[in-house]
Order: structure tokens, then sequence, then C-alpha cells
């Protein structure tokens, strides 16, 4: 049987009695499409949600990894400490991820996959919001391939005494894959409520499947803190200070030193700190229904250090990018059946970067150029305006936003590069109700990516070139095309979503012939290829019985880079997931999945070039994982069984094998 025969069976299940009922599936609230609360079902893009309930279940041992099985997500890891979200086929600085409704992504995000995902604390997450194809009118620069929201667990008032309380985890991972303590206590009165926790983490040497084992050096330590606390001023003002703060040590990059030759190759430290400020106030004004002003301060750190077998110098490379944000976002209801989200967002980088080399024989230590011109700055200013009107059964959704940036580096060789580039980008969607159980939508999004310091920052030597800076740099631009339909029950949903997304103006090394700088050829980055990527997306959740939950889902994507006639590189292979969830009551559950992906033997010649991806292409694979929970009283024990056959499986792309047969056990005290 097709998977199109199955999707036209599944979405004739439901029966006439089911559709009268009142809760429906797909009830899920989102933010992330439009600025402002809406459910998944009445979205017209493709959204997921990763719910608490989820999130607290199924205990993930990272943040990327919450994603694994999520629809239309395939997660790169160069490295244990890593973890890089493709969305339809893009990844890196060509996808947004925000915190809080914050830019994660700065001016060093580089293309491909990265590891910044992982510097956000898996116990801070309320839910995951995941918006496909969309994001750049909303939140600005990089949405080419999609958005990813984290949003933070909020502290909850007190209804009338104040209240005290708290929750321990310990968590540990069978052969040291893990062990970790985190504690959380929190105050609250009726207007103050305070939320603060510690997190302490070792992860030892990943162990693959059957034939690949213990995979060293890949293991690191982890610690984190946060904060949050939430205070309502008077009626209609709150206000949310926040505090967020990781750091993780020796975090070696496996593939390096097992293939290229390194004796050492870590990220040390690997560093994020977020504080933030917001208010949020509600009014009798349409025009000015809710607003929210956010201001922010952010800093990453990443320092690199490495030593090749056989060699005395020792290298130590950071980079640093402290971010002054700040937004206001304005909510209006124009007319009863008219409302819109309209804002300015400003975002300001200050990059240092430095590198030093030390003989370990002689003791000496050069000084040089780091991997960006230090003291580089990255401005983003941005306006925009998003509006939904209901017509009865028919939804309308339209939008525009303009962004101006100003790049200003400093290279001690060739100096000073200003860069000033603009873009104006517009959404446009149309959906119909066809009843209340199900609605048909057609979208239009126009996104882009600025070009940024690390597009420009590789000045001088670069392995066996010599890259100049590019003064006349456009934005990346995409056109998304995409057709949906979303049907729900109380006992059944289902989705499905076909796209198309153009590419132009995407950046790549040109080299300037007949140009020599101490004696290596030049290059220069130029907006000269042109790609397009497609595919489609299907979800089905079916409640068989009150206790009994089938889901399944299945992604394909499909690119093509146009200029250079090959694949897009790193195009993840069709992947998918199939599972059953068992709730007896609210105490127990347990849950079965199966993870899956088809072979990727579609390969760019980058692809070919990349040691992490095999000859020939990456296999497909099949991993079993269960999951159970039982809670008693103020006690909730979890236990997560991983890869039950031990396949030896490894995602496309990545530097490192996938977890082999093991067992995570969780243990939660609330007092």
């Amino acid at each position: 049987m097709s998977i199109f025969t199955c999707l036209v069976l599944s979405l004739s299940i439901a029966t006439d009695s089911t559709i009268k009922k009142q809760n429906f599936l797909l009830d899920e609230v989102t933010i992330i499409a439009q600025r402002s609360e809406q459910k998944v079902f009445n979205t017209m893009g493709s959204v997921a949600v990763l719910n608490a309930k989820n999130l607290k279940n199924y205990q993930y041992r990272s943040t990327p990894e919450t994603l694994f099985g999520a629809n239309g997500v395939f997660v790169q890891k160069t490295n244990h400490g890593g973890g890089s979200p493709f969305l339809r086929g893009l990844t890196g600085n060509q996808t947004l991820i925000l915190i809080d409704g914050i830019r994660l992504n700065n001016s060093t995000f580089r293309y491909g996959p990265n590891q910044y995902l992982n510097t956000i604390d898996p116990f801070l997450i309320q839910n995951v919001e995941i918006y496909k194809g969309g994001g750049s009118v909303q939140y600005g620069s990089d949405a080419l391939g999609g958005t990813l929201q984290i949003n933070t667990a909020s502290p909850v008032f007190a209804i009338d005494k104040p209240m005290l309380n708290g929750n321990a985890v310990l968590r540990y991972g069978t052969s040291s894959l893990e062990k970790t303590a985190r504690t959380e206590l929190s105050f609250a009165t009726q207007k103050m409520a305070v939320k603060a926790g510690l997190s302490i983490r070792k992860f030892g040497d990943l162990i693959g499947g059957d034939t690949t084992g213990v995979q060293s050096p890949s293991g690191y330590d982890e610690l984190a803190f946060d904060v949050k606390a939430k205070f309502q001023l008077s009626k209609n003002i709150y206000l949310t200070a926040t505090h967020q703060n990781l750091k993780q040590s020796n975090v070696p990059v496996y593939h390096k030193v097992k293939l290229e030759n390194f004796k050492i190759n870590e990220m040390s430290p690997q560093k994020r700190a977020l504080s933030y400020l917001q208010f949020d106030i509600k009014s009798e004004n349409r025009l000015l229904k809710n607003l929210a002003f956010n201001i922010s301060y952010q800093s990453t750190e990443e320092g690199r250090n490495s030593q090749k077998n056989g060699s005395n110098v020792y290298r130590i490379e950071n980079d640093q990018v402290k971010t002054f944000g700040s937004f206001i976002n304005v909510r209006s209801e124009i007319l009863a059946n008219w409302d819109a989200s309209s804002g300015i967002e400003f975002y300001a980088d200050k990059v240092n970067s430095t590198k030093q080399d030390t003989d370990l024989q002689s003791n000496k230590t050069t000084y040089s150029r780091g991997l960006y011109p230090d003291a580089s700055s990255f401005n983003s200013y941005g306006l925009y305006s998003l509006h939904h009107i209901n017509l009865n059964k028919w939804d309308v959704n339209f939008g525009a936003r303009f962004n101006a940036y100003s790049i200003h580096v400093n290279d001690q060789t060739l100096g000073e590069v200003n860069v000033s580039p603009q873009a104006l980008v517009g959404n446009l969607a149309l959906g119909y109700h066809l009843e209340n159980h199900s609605m048909t939508y057609l979208s239009f999004n126009t996104g882009f990516r600025a070009p940024n310091i690390d597009d420009m920052g590789t000045l001088g030597i670069v392995d066996f070139r010599y890259e100049l800076p590019t003064a006349n740099l456009k934005p990346e631009n995409s056109y998304n095309v995409e057709w949906g339909y979303k049907f729900r029950t109380t006992n059944f949903s289902s989705s499905v979503a076909l796209y198309h997304n153009q590419l132009r103006n995407l950046i790549a090394r040109v080299k300037v012939e007949g140009q020599k700088i101490n004696d290596y050829q030049v290059y220069r980055k130029e907006n000269v290829e042109k790609a397009y990527i497609q595919g489609f997306e299907w979800a089905t959740e079916w409640m068989v019985l009150p206790e009994i939950k089938i889901y399944t889902d299945l992604a394909y994507t499909y690119g093509q880079n146009e200029t250079k006639n090959e694949p897009v590189r790193r195009i993840p292979p069709l992947s998918g997931r199939v599972g059953v969830h068992y709730q007896a009551n609210t105490s127990f559950f347990v849950k079965v999945e199966d993870i899956f992906a088809g072979k990727q033997d579609r390969l760019a010649q980058g692809d070919k070039d990349d040691n992490r991806i095999p000859k020939g292409g990456t296999n497909g694979w099949n991993v079993l994982n269960i999951y159970t929970g039982y809670e008693y009283k103020n006690v909730t024990l979890i236990g997560s069984f991983q890869n039950i056959f031990n396949v030896d499986y490894r995602t496309h792309g990545s530097g490192i094998n996938g977890v082999g047969r093991s067992l995570i056990a969780t243990l939660m005290y609330r007092f």
C-alpha cells in the first residue's frame, strides 16, 4: 500500500458522531506563525508543537534531541555536544532559532551545521514551536528553511497564600552515558513568582551500535543555572525578568580526532548567557490590545583547542559575540474580524576574535588574527506588520517586513569594510474551512538571510586560498509556496503539506582570475547561486481508545542546485516515525516508537568530499525506542530504553554515530 493511499484512507476514518464532539485534536496553541496566539489547526502553514507533557515524559538528553522524530525536522550531529536542526533541507544560518521570541542566531552563525541549539538547557523548556517554510516576515533574517522557537517555563502566581515548592531530578545512563542532577526552587505570592534552577551534567563517551562501540573522545561536562521572575505591577501590567547561563567544557569534535590526524580537537568553552526584561501591557483600546516591550543582552563564546598528532603546537582560538536587542510588539483589533501584530526591533552585535599558538617544547606563544576581524559590528533594524482577517469560512493572512543592516569590519590587512544591505519581504496566505473539522490553505512566504560577519569575516588566508571581502553582498532570498490540508476530530487528526522553495542570490566563493596575494589564489564571495527545494510532510494521530494513541508521520525533501546542476548539499533522506502511546491513567504510560530514515545517496560534490558522509552515501536505518513512566504521589520514575535492537546508524551528514542499546533512568521528586 502506498503512502498516499494510506493518507487517503486515514482521512476517511472519522465518523459523523465524532465530528459533532467538541474537544478536538490539533488544538495546541502556537504564537510563532503570527506573533500572536493561534491554534495549530487554524494556522495557515506547517507548524508542529512539542508540549510540556511530551518533554517531561520522555526526558530527552539535550535540546537538539527533543527534535528527533518531529515531523519535517531532521537533526544532524557533528559531535556529541552538537545538534543542528534541518528545516526543509536547510540548517545553520539558513534557519532561525528563537528563545522566548529573542534571536539566538547572531552575526557569526555559519553556513551548514552548528552546535548552538545545544547551549539551551532542556530543563528550561516549556514547549517547542516549529514553523516550517516561514518566519522572515515575523522575525527577520535567516528563516529561509523555517523558524524554531524555544519557549521557557514561567513561574506561576499563588492563588491565595504564598507558596514555596521545588523539584529535584536525578538521571543516569548505562555505561556512564549520562549523569545529571537538576534542582529547582519556586516561590510565589499573588503578585510575584520566582523560579530558579541549577543543572550539573556529565556525559561519557557515546556508545554506538553493534559494530561501532565506544566513540572516544566524545563526552563532555555541562553546568547551567537560570532564574525567571514574574511580577504583576498593576491590573494590566506584568514584568518578566530572566537570566540563563550555560557552559560546556572540553567538547570533543569526534570525527576530526578520528579521521583528520588531530591529537586534540575540542570546543572549550562553549558558553551562552541571556538576560532580558519584558513588559506585557493589556489595554481596553482596540488598537493597543496588548503591548510587549523586551530588552535583552546575550553573549556567546566559542573556544576551539587543537593540536595535530606529531606537532608541538597547541592552538587556542576564541570567538565572542555580545548582542544587545530590543523589540516592541503591539497586538491590535482593527475590526471585529481583523486583528494585527506590528512592531519594531533592533539587534546590535559586537564580535571579538583571537588566536594563539603555543609551542609546547619551547613554551613560546605567538598571537595572530582570529577567525573574524576583531571588534567587528553588525546592527539590524526591523519594522513589520502582520494581519489576519476572518471572513466566515475564509481566512486571510498577510504581512510585510523591512530590514536594514549596518555591518562593519576592520581587517588588519585589508582595512575597513562597510556593508549596508536591505531587505523587504512579505507573506500571503488564504485558508478555507470546509467544516469545523477540516481546512485547506495556500500560502506564499518570501524570506531572506542578510550577509553576516561569518560571510565577510574570513578575510585573509583560509585553507589554500585568500579570501577578500565583498562590499556589495546582497541578502539571500527564498520564495516558498505551500499547499496544505488539515483534518481533525476528537479522536483523529491528519495533516499534509506540499511545498516548493526557490532560493536565489545564494552566497558562494568565486575565484578572482589572474589575482594572487602572497602567492595564494584570491577568492571573493558573491551572490551567484540559485537552487530549489521541494517536498511533502504528512502527520497523523488516532486515538484508537481513550488510553491508546497511534501516530505516524513522514517527510520527503528534494533539493537541486540549479547553478551547479547537482543536488543541494546535505539534503536529508526520506524520514519518519510510527508509534503507539498507552496511558492507563494519569500515573502510568508506555510509548513504543520506531524512527526511520532511508538511504541518502543523492549527493552534491561537497557531500562526496565530506569525510562525515560514507562513500556512496549514508545508509538507511530503523531504530526502536521504548519510554515508560510511573508517578506515585510526589515521585516520578521514567525509563528510556533506546535503540532496543542495538542498530549501528548515523543521521546523514553527522560526524558521530547514534546511540546504541542503552537505558536512561530518571527520578523526579516534587517538594
